[in-house]
């Protein structure tokens, strides 16, 4: 008993990387003994992923508010840096995945979809969208996490209150301070929760289906990867002309992992709040560009959007010249600044861009299908590459900054 006891405050004393493992492993192997056991316990996640969701609205304005607010006269937040690290990150994201498509083309086996979906109908749309969710009201922008309005609110209240006296920003950053450690108690439930997700998906979905579409999924994936281990370092490296190997992996394995499993960038705005604060970063900084990476830095989107939209093009058999290769980039990149933080966010602008190459929205919905089909694995890896590049560009320009001053 004491040796359990024992054992047991060593595991609760560990890191938080080594818990989660134990969970995920805990979870795939309930799933695959007791799969009803397993079923079972899926409210253990809905209840971690449900907290996350539940905090990260106001937590990013009460931040956001509390650092505009609180900043000091001729402060620099570096967000110009980042916003452009974002960007180009997203873009070259969509580049890489039509090299890999055309490298390895990829047909589909289409099928009708189970029910009618609303797809965007243009770029036109995604940017009226977004213009909308800027002056959303502010109470409904929490409400139904809508990070676009909640950084506009919590930017103009900041800037508002920049002027306001001590006291006055102080309750802000006290209320902002207790917020935050709330969220580090829901972090510190991650095992548990994650426990709760991977025992549930195994269960419920397994793999089988999933293998159908293994090239597809090879395809994304590998593109993915390049990403994650090729492109994302080499940026890094520019910015801060060092090693970038050590960032890279703590940010996959501390951010990347729970978004894996949350599926959710919106959802994972507090473990990368908290990670940044382990890193020493400027909070000043990731308490801006950490939601609006959630929002606007979409690289695993733009893979998604690019190989499931040249699977269609190479199903039908429609020719791609470079030009249009290049556009489809670009557009892809657009599409998926203006996709949601949510689970399949990034599936329904699919059609968009398919009709580039005139291809039907009929056939266009199968492969949001297909997307869904796959969604198990391509829609996690998508939110993981998403969500700890957040960290890696924000940490990549502060430290870059760092070498500046020293």
């Amino acid at each position: 008993m004491n040796q359990s006891s024992l054992l047991l405050a060593r595991l609760a004393k560990s890191s938080l990387v080594l818990q989660i493992l134990l969970g995920i492993i805990a979870g795939m192997g309930l799933a695959h003994f007791a799969p009803e056991w397993a079923k079972s316990v899926s409210f253990l996640g809905d209840l971690f992923v449900g907290a996350l969701k539940a905090i990260a609205p106001i937590l990013v304005f009460l931040l956001v508010a509390a650092s505009i607010a609180n900043q000091k006269k001729n402060t620099k937040s570096n967000m110009r840096p980042i916003i452009a690290l974002y960007l180009f990150g997203t873009f070259a994201s969509a580049l890489t995945a039509v090299v890999m498509s055309f490298m390895f083309p990829t047909t589909l086996k289409l099928r009708a979809p189970e029910q009618l979906l609303s797809p965007p109908q243009g770029i036109l749309e995604v940017l009226n969208t977004l213009l909308f969710k800027l002056v959303d009201n502010p109470v409904n922008a929490l409400m139904n996490a809508n990070y676009i309005g909640i950084l506009a609110w919590g930017i103009g209240l900041g800037l508002a209150l920049h002027h306001s006296s001590d006291s006055t920003k102080q309750v802000f950053a006290d209320v902002s301070h207790g917020i935050s450690q709330m969220v580090r108690f829901i972090i510190r439930l991650a095992p548990i929760g994650i426990f709760g997700l991977v025992a549930v998906t195994f269960a419920e979905s397994g793999f089988e289906e999933v293998y159908n579409y293994g090239r597809l999924l090879g395809v994304l994936l590998g593109s993915m990867a390049i990403i994650a281990l090729v492109v994302n370092p080499l940026l890094v490296f520019y910015k801060t002309r060092r090693n970038p190997y050590p960032l890279v992996f703590a940010c996959l394995r501390e951010s990347g992992v729970t978004a894996f499993f949350t599926r959710s960038s919106a959802a994972n705005i507090p473990v990368n709040m908290a990670l940044c604060e382990r890193l020493k970063l400027h909070k000043d900084t990731y308490s801006v560009s950490i939601p609006l990476g959630a929002t606007i830095n979409m690289g695993g989107a733009a893979i998604t959007i690019t190989v499931l939209t040249l699977a269609a093009v190479h199903t039908t058999g429609t020719s791609v010249d470079l030009p249009t290769a290049l556009l489809l980039s670009l557009v892809a990149a657009v599409s998926a600044c203006g996709a949601s933080g949510v689970a399949g966010g990034s599936l329904l602008l699919i059609p968009l861009a398919c009709s580039l190459f005139g291809i039907s929205d009929s056939i266009a919905i199968q492969v949001v299908a297909v997307g869904f089909v796959i969604g198990v694995i391509q829609d996690a890896a998508e939110t993981a590459l998403n969500s700890s590049t957040d960290v890696l560009f924000t940490a990549a320009v502060c430290q870059a900054e760092e070498r500046k001053l020293s």
